[in-house]
């Protein structure tokens, strides 16, 4: 027993094992291998190093966006002059990210809270009782004015009247402002500051320059119109009702190069939908919401309330920093050489079973061991290598023909022994 553990342990430590391999000389499967190899090979190349950068690790950045808007704007309605300057028409003022520019308004001046007839067309009454509290969006005070045949309502008076909205917009001069973008971006990962302020946009520079982007695509102001041609859109159409604009900053960079040619490029999005469908066959057309200034005048509370139709910016930080890491490469190495196993894969399938001498290679590929062959050598008392050297010797001199056995062992048997 201690001898069997001993030379099991032995067995185990100072013995290699290595797979029989079987030399096949067939033009067809020596073809299939090497094309399935060679796409392998294409593979690993192109995709997984080229296009896809395996040899790099990847990082996105930590974002900070910063706007400001110019322009002034010039309205005449009715008779009534006003010039519209950046704190009347950008909302919010902050300068942030996401933020509205005013184009069109319905203005509803001197609102006070009282008691007022609901518009023609809304909420019709011919009695009292068709005026019942609850019954429609706005409180209703139970009265049906004659005047008008519309029931009493307790609002801001008088309400406003949103019917008709002005066209062509009242600040179509918002085509001409300008907005100033400026974003930073740090790759923790990398250790890299940039700033879409790269080098050689200073102050004079910016002074003068307008984005354009085959002429100044580093230019970070851009010209309203510009940016709605831009995204597919015409502005008096987005103006009119309001839409939304994305304006998308990427950063993709390759920093196994000088620093400095890490730059932003930036693309636009209409967000208003698809700009050849017409607005008749939207669901939900525009953008707009309400704005109130209040004041009081004789102790009366008082306010101006602005229907705003306006479009929205939102401004999105897009990044992606690839960097040489041995990690990544080894990996993708690493993985490539393991997929070139598929070609012996498919040339095994192909030997075994699809060709006429499947037989043969199957013969010379696998090797079978009998109960009975096992028990002889055992009560002969002999090695089991050494009982199939005798074997093999015998067979050979009863005159068995390797052609006719293609599992025989001559071969082999003549260099054990020869070893031996």
């Amino acid at each position: 027993m201690k001898n069997q553990i001993t030379n099991a342990l032995s067995d185990f430590f100072f013995e290699y094992e290595t797979p029989r391999q079987v030399l096949v000389r067939n033009r067809r499967v020596g073809v299939v291998c090497r094309l399935i190899q060679l796409g392998v090979l294409a593979y690993i190349i192109g995709w997984v190093f080229i296009y896809e950068k395996g040899y790099q690790s990847t990082d996105t950045a930590v974002s900070s966006v910063f706007t400001k808007m110019k322009g002034v704007g010039y309205t005449n309605v009715s008779g009534s002059e006003r010039v519209w300057d950046v704190a009347d028409y950008v909302f919010p003022p902050q300068g942030d990210s996401s933020f509205v520019v005013m184009t069109n308004y319905i203005i509803t001046e001197g609102q006070k809270m009282g008691k007022c007839p609901e518009l023609k067309g809304k909420h019709n009454c011919n009695s009292d009782s068709d005026c019942e509290g609850g019954s429609f969006k706005r409180q209703m005070t139970g009265v049906c004015v004659e005047g008008t045949k519309t029931c009493e309502v307790l609002a801001w008076c008088p309400v406003e009247d949103d019917h008709n909205i002005p066209d062509p917009p009242l600040l179509m001069s918002a085509e001409n402002y300008t907005l100033f973008i400026k974003n930073s971006v740090t790759f923790p990962l990398f250790g890299v500051t940039r700033s879409n302020l790269v080098e050689g946009i200073d102050a004079d520079y910016i002074s003068k320059c307008l984005h354009d982007p085959k002429k100044a695509p580093l230019c970070p102001i851009f010209r309203l119109g510009d940016i709605v041609k831009l995204s597919g859109f015409s502005f008096e159409t987005i103006a009119r009702v309001g839409g939304a604009i994305g304006i998308v900053v990427d950063w993709t960079c390759n920093l196994d190069v000088d620093v400095k040619h890490c730059k932003p490029q930036y693309n636009f999005h209409g967000l208003y939908g698809n700009p050849a469908e017409t607005d008749k066959a939207r669901a939900s057309v525009g953008y707009n919401f309400r704005y109130a200034k209040h004041y009081m005048e004789d102790r009366i509370q008082k306010r101006t309330l602005l229907k705003v139709f306006g479009i929205r910016f939102d401004i999105i930080v897009q990044s992606l920093a690839r960097k040489f890491d041995i990690i990544p490469t080894l990996t993708a190495i690493g993985s490539g050489v393991g997929i070139f196993g598929v070609a012996t894969v498919v040339c095994d399938l192909v030997l075994l079973y699809l060709l006429p001498k499947r037989e043969f290679y199957k013969n010379m590929k696998f090797k079978y061991t009998d109960t009975h062959t096992q028990q002889d050598s055992e009560s002969l008392g002999l090695d089991t290598s050494v009982y199939y050297t005798l074997d093999a010797n015998a067979r050979q001199a009863q005159g068995t023909d390797q052609s006719n056995d293609p599992d025989s062992e001559a071969g082999s048997t003549e260099t054990e022994v020869s070893k031996k």
